[in-house]
């Protein structure tokens, strides 16, 4: 029997430098299981090739990069979950369970939920630049729209800044991840056990989102009351203990 494995998985314009602390707790709590920290194509140290449009087609990319996708369990964060479930949906063989964490589907939630309106501001403001190929401080905006925790933290601020220099995510990528988080849906028929857990006081994007995923999927569900939509970096040792209290 292969060997079970952890593979975390990050969202939109994320690589996997940004789980912070995070791993290494989760590491701690199963230091007989590999964990894994595989790149969307696009992002971090694969910046250097063009993010797919699909889902689907980051699905393959990360498969791609575990030696033997068999054993699985995966943990994911927003766009992440939909890529979590889109493999538990299609290679139903390859993973044990997942946990899904602040995640939203088109075919359960409507748009100003999976997109708080008061994130409109900040997110309009990214994409004219973009466009206008003006540079902005987006880790700026990002920290602020993802974290209540870490919200004016500078030193991690420069951390990210930095990151975004040394592995900057081309403007194609970044609208292609954009409109396969947009259109993915599923048919939400899974065989595998799964951990849902939301922000409550998420600024990104609405926890109703999880709940009606938690629904629809008959699965367990959790909520932290203050906790931003980058719940892995607000709550690590809170996450990390839920997940090892589930898995086990």
């Amino acid at each position: 029997m292969e060997q079970v494995r952890l593979v975390l998985i990050r969202g939109l314009l994320r690589d996997a430098r940004h789980w912070g602390d995070f791993k290494s707790l989760l590491q701690q709590r199963f230091p007989d299981i590999p964990v894994l920290t595989p790149d969307i194509p696009g992002n971090g140290r694969l910046n250097q090739l063009t993010s797919h449009d699909t889902i689907s087609g980051m699905t393959e990319a990360l498969r791609r990069q575990i030696a033997v996708p068999k054993n699985l369990r995966l943990i994911a964060v927003s766009m992440g979950g939909m890529i979590a479930i889109d493999w538990m949906t299609r290679y139903p063989d390859e993973v044990q369970y997942a946990v899904i964490i602040n995640t939203s589907l088109r075919n359960l939630s409507p748009f100003y939920q999976r997109l708080r309106w008061t994130a409109y501001p900040r997110i309009i403001k990214m994409v004219l630049a973009s466009i206008l190929q003006r540079k902005i401080d987006i880790e700026a905006d990002i920290l602020t729209l993802t974290s209540n925790r870490h919200n004016g933290d500078h030193e991690l601020l420069a951390y990210w800044q930095q990151w975004q220099q040394q592995h900057p995510i081309s403007l194609t990528s970044a609208i292609n991840q954009c409109r396969a988080a947009v259109r993915f849906s599923n048919a939400l028929q899974l065989q595998q056990p799964v951990l849902i857990i939301a922000s409550k006081a998420d600024r990104l994007v609405d926890y109703r989102c999880s709940v009606k995923l938690a629904r629809a999927l008959q699965a367990d569900y959790v909520q932290h009351a203050t906790a931003g939509h980058d719940l892995p970096l607000d709550e690590p040792e809170w996450l990390a203990n839920m997940i090892d209290a589930w898995f086990h």
